[in-house]
């Protein structure tokens, strides 16, 4: 190492040596006048310009518990049936219901059995991004809304509406609006779908659609709906392939196998699409699978 080097360290050390043994050398009164110029004790606490009125844990009522001035904390605390949330575990539960509320009421409606059938069009027809997702998306939302409106009507009238007039509590809301949906899923539920999971949670018998969980009757629909999807799909699919055959069998006899078969089919997948109607009969069918 050079002299240079040494000297670019050895100075860098030497500082902060120094500084160390200036601090160790200090006395601790002048810390201690220092702090009693400014109005703070040795404990630390400011006495005349304190934020904290009382300190955290001297509240003895819930009118105690409402008074304090405690800023920048994350508390939770009940007592006695006075239960207080601090403002920001609020905000991080209304954040986490925000985001699981969408997934939950799309997995718990029509919209999954739509979008599945939708891009299994798409698919069949050999387009790669026509429609975009953006409008099968869309259209799979308006379509849900549209099959979902008598179950939504019914949960307004028996729930929502009693529940903003006082008459029922939160509670009896969240049991009476959970009603409509039940028996919506429960209809398009396959019986073997609701028997696998009951083995699962290790329930042997139910007599009505009120002893099934509903932690049991949403996994129970959820499956029930790909499976449907994806029959809807397969039949779907059976024209096009045919296309498909067809195409391959006349390029090969014509000596024509370096060109990919899908680049002749396609256009005639959308002409026999469009010929036949093809949009009014798909969605109008799965619509009325849900009737």
């Amino acid at each position: 190492m050079s002299k240079r080097s040494k000297r670019c360290i050895l100075i860098p050390v030497s500082v902060l040596l120094f500084c160390f043994a200036v601090f160790i050398a200090v006395p601790k009164t002048v810390y201690a006048s220092g702090f009693d110029a400014i109005g703070i004790t040795e404990d630390g606490a400011d006495n005349e310009n304190r934020t904290i009125i009382n300190d955290p844990g001297t509240a003895q009522t819930g009118e105690d518990l409402r008074e304090l001035n405690v800023s920048n904390n994350l508390s939770i605390t009940y007592r006695n049936g006075e239960g207080n949330v601090s403002g920001t575990l609020r905000i991080l539960i209304t954040l986490t219901l925000v985001a699981l509320a969408p997934t939950l009421l799309v997995m718990m409606t029509s919209f999954t059995r739509i979008i599945v059938v939708m891009h299994f069009v798409r698919s069949a027809l050999g387009t790669q991004s026509a429609p975009p997702n953006i409008v099968l998306i869309g259209l799979s939302l308006f379509l849900t809304f549209f099959i979902m409106n008598p179950v939504m009507t019914q949960i307004n009238e028996t729930a929502l509406q009693p529940f903003e007039a006082g008459e029922i509590s939160q509670q009896e809301f969240f049991d009476s609006a959970l009603v409509p949906l039940r028996q919506f899923m429960y209809g398009q539920t396959q019986a073997k779908d609701v028997r696998l999971f009951l083995d699962i949670e290790g329930i042997e018998s139910v007599a009505t659609i009120d002893d099934i969980p509903t932690r049991v009757l949403i996994p129970s629909f959820i499956v029930s709906e790909l499976r449907t999807a994806f029959i809807i799909g397969f039949l779907i699919y059976i024209p096009f392939i045919i296309i498909d055959m067809v195409t391959a069998s006349t390029l090969m006899s014509m000596g024509m196998m370096m060109l990919p078969p899908t680049t002749i089919s396609m256009p005639f997948k959308v002409l026999l699409f469009v010929l036949a109607d093809g949009w009014n009969l798909v969605i109008g069918n799965l619509v009325r699978t849900f009737y």
